[in-house]
């Protein structure tokens, strides 16, 4: 299953492109969409635990349901969804009791593993990849709590990489639809362009040091430097999340946020960049806003 998913990307189609009206509306409802969740989302952060851990165990929930839709089909989608949310909370609750980290890796790759198997029993086809998402959100999910739970950095780190991501995908969004010119990857996502990528990369720097300088954390060439790396990171991503929607034939993976799609659709980029943090973070053994 895995290995056709590329064939599928490589005969897929090209997509035609939005008219003007259609996308100014889009423009639109990201933007209300973004200045009503936002908010939100950043008081979690400041606050932590509780509230911090609802916000991430709520999201958790609702991506695995996207991926089991996405997946699945039939009736065995409340049972994968079931599956896959127990599997992502019981990491996360692991994660905020501060059990060792080798013991939430063994415990990911195990329900990933029953998972696909419970799939091969119910006859799913795609039982692989349904089993990846445990990964695909479940590792995401436990780096955003490791890295919060930090108390000299936690607060500042995840600021930085909100800041660092929604900076990547808006200065992608708007270069790419204003400049244009050769595309980023015509076969998975059309609407890409390397002048996209270009604009992602040095928004987030820009947004990067920016936030880094104002948290009062690592220097401003520093943070800039890492915060473009991360750019690259975030739109990898988004590439890969447009490769499966590509591989089952849809544009989103669900309706939840108007002018976004589905939650995975927003978060892909969040969902690469925050394991990358964190390893960075643990095998460093330092923050990286410490870094000079």
């Amino acid at each position: 299953m895995l290995n056709s998913v590329a064939a599928t990307v490589a005969s897929a189609p090209l997509l035609a492109s939005p008219d003007p009206n259609s996308r100014a509306r889009a423009l639109r409802l990201r933007i209300l969409s973004s200045l009503v969740l936002l908010p939100l989302v950043l008081l979690a952060v400041w606050y932590g635990y509780p509230a911090f851990d609802l916000v991430i165990a709520g999201a958790s929930v609702i991506m695995a349901r996207e991926w089991a839709r996405l997946t699945t089909r039939g009736n065995r989608q409340a049972l994968a969804t079931s599956f896959m949310a127990v599997s992502v909370l019981v990491l996360i609750a692991l994660t905020i009791a501060k059990v060792e980290l080798w013991v939430i890796a063994a415990s990911a790759a195990a329900f990933s593993l029953s998972l696909y198997l419970a799939a091969r029993l119910w006859r799913i086809d795609a039982a692989d990849l349904l089993a990846l998402g445990v990964l695909a959100i479940g590792v995401p999910c436990v780096a955003f709590e490791w890295l919060r739970a930090d108390p000299s950095h936690g607060r500042a780190t995840v600021y930085w990489i909100l800041a660092v991501v929604i900076a990547t995908d808006t200065g992608a969004f708007m270069v790419g639809r204003s400049v244009g010119g050769p595309k980023l990857a015509p076969r998975i996502s059309p609407n890409k362009t390397w002048a996209g990528l270009l604009g992602g990369v040095v928004s987030a720097a820009l947004a990067g040091a920016l936030t880094a300088l104002l948290l009062g954390e690592a220097g401003a060439q520093t943070a800039a430097l890492v915060s473009a790396a991360l750019a690259v990171v975030a739109q990898g991503g988004d590439l890969g999340e447009s490769v499966l929607k590509r591989h089952f034939g849809v544009k989103d993976t669900g309706g939840l946020i108007p002018g976004h799609g589905g939650l995975l659709d927003r978060v892909d980029g969040l969902l690469a960049v925050a394991p990358m943090v964190a390893a960075v973070t643990w095998l460093s053994r330092s923050s990286l806003l410490d870094w000079r």
